[in-house]
């Protein structure tokens, strides 16, 4: 039979999803603490992977077993066995047809990003940071150039191993969270800013990269229009730096309804 979970990690400390060698990944210790459980190798396929440091709310993935358990049992079974810091959120049993990554007809991702002078403590490694303040409507202006179909050559990571760089960006929201006023004695207040992107798939480090772009548009350091000349330019070359991994989050792919998998709705129930 084949199951469905849904997984929780913060990434801080692994290699990203993808298994290696050195098994300090989240597919390694995920793909353990199904063996130790299910009592025989289970092999997973996830929707989408993330790279090292990145955190995941609901990354989902599928894999196949002789093993009868009922959805409550591969819960809280494979959980008694995972690190502190990775859980599964739900187990669902699927169709054979249903693949975690083939299924999804959009991935979303979401960053925050904290703009203070000083650096984050309580929330390090969950936030990426910025020490200047942002401009909203010129990072919207410039987020806007990058919706709809593209060539994204110029946010691609080298090592990236998609067949195509051509994607298509369904949405990009930026709000701020925060106080708008400043405090007696200080320059500007302290706020968070939360980045929410919506593709039929993404490249390698393709959203860092494009953070890169739209933190140096924020900044003045460009002006919006420069994300689009970035992007007709096909080259990495010409784009900003990749931004840090601190603050990204893989909210999960979007799936038809009719497979009847839980659908996260809200992005930041309990991000700052």
């Amino acid at each position: 039979m084949r199951i469905a979970l849904g997984v929780g990690y913060n990434g801080q400390g692994y290699q990203g999803w993808q298994s290696q060698s050195s098994g300090k990944t989240i597919q390694d210790k995920l793909e353990a603490a199904l063996a130790r459980f299910a009592t025989e190798p289970i092999s997973t396929v996830c929707a989408g992977r993330t790279d090292a440091g990145v955190h995941g709310l609901m990354q989902v993935v599928h894999f196949d077993t002789t093993v009868q358990r009922t959805p409550f049992s591969w819960v809280r079974g494979t959980n008694t066995f995972l690190p502190a810091d990775i859980a599964v959120q739900w187990a669902r049993p699927v169709p054979q047809a249903f693949h975690a990554r083939a299924s999804a007809s959009a991935r979303r991702y979401a960053y925050v990003l904290l703009q203070s002078p000083v650096r984050p403590s309580v929330d390090a490694s969950r936030v990426g940071w910025v020490f200047h303040p942002l401009d909203g409507d010129a990072m919207r202006q410039a987020a806007a150039y990058l919706l709809g179909e593209h060539d994204f050559t110029s946010f691609r990571a080298a090592a990236c191993q998609s067949p195509t760089p051509v994607k298509t960006v369904r949405r990009i929201d930026i709000t701020r969270r925060g106080p708008s006023h400043t405090e007696p004695g200080e320059d500007w207040s302290p706020c968070y800013w939360h980045f929410e992107f919506e593709a039929n798939a993404f490249l390698h480090h393709m959203i860092r990269n494009i953070m890169g772009c739209l933190i140096a548009v924020g900044q003045g350091a460009q002006p919006a229009d420069w994300v689009q000349e970035v992007l007709q330019a096909r080259s990495r070359k010409v784009a900003a730096p990749t931004f840090s991994p601190d603050g990204l989050y893989f909210l999960g792919p979007v799936y038809d309804p009719t497979w009847g998998l839980p659908e996260r709705t809200a992005a930041f129930d309990w991000l700052p």
